[in-house]
C-alpha cells in the first residue's frame, strides 16, 4: 500500500530531532494544509502522513520548523537565523508506492532524499 513518511535527523548534535513542528501541504492549483504535527522522540511523525486513499498523485509541501528547534535546544541563533523554514516540494507520481522524505538538518545546512 502506498503511504507518505517523514523522519528528521539533527546531524549538529547527531540525534534524531525530537518535538520538531511540520506542517504538510498538497500544492499545486491551490494550496491545502492537510496536517501539522512534531516528531516524536526518534524524530519521527507518530503516524503515516498520508496512506490509502488520502495519498493521491500530485504536489505536496512539507515545512520543517528548524529554527524553532535549534532554538529550543538552547542555541543562540543570530537573527534571523540562517534556516528558519526548511521547505521540501516534492511530487507523488503513484499513490501505490511508499514515498519517505527524510530531513537531515543543522542550523546552517539540510539535505534530503526520497528514502524507502
Amino acid at each position: 500500500m502506498g503511504r507518505l513518511t517523514t523522519h528528521v535527523l539533527d546531524t549538529a548534535s547527531g540525534v534524531p530531532a525530537a518535538g520538531m513542528r511540520v506542517e504538510l501541504h498538497r500544492t499545486g492549483n491551490s494550496e491545502e494544509s492537510l496536517l501539522e504535527f512534531r516528531t516524536t522522540a526518534d524524530g519521527r511523525a507518530p503516524a503515516p502522513l498520508l496512506e490509502r486513499g488520502t495519498l493521491i498523485a500530485g504536489r505536496y509541501e512539507l515545512r520543517f520548523h528548524v529554527a524553532d528547534y535549534f532554538r529550543a535546544r538552547g542555541l543562540t541563533l543570530p537573527d534571523p537565523p540562517f534556516l528558519e523554514v526548511v521547505v521540501i516540494a516534492f511530487g507523488i507520481a503513484d499513490s501505490a508506492q511508499h514515498y519517505h522524505v527524510p530531513l537531515l538538518v543543522s542550523p546552517w545546512s539540510y539535505s534530503t532524499y526520497r528514502g524507502s
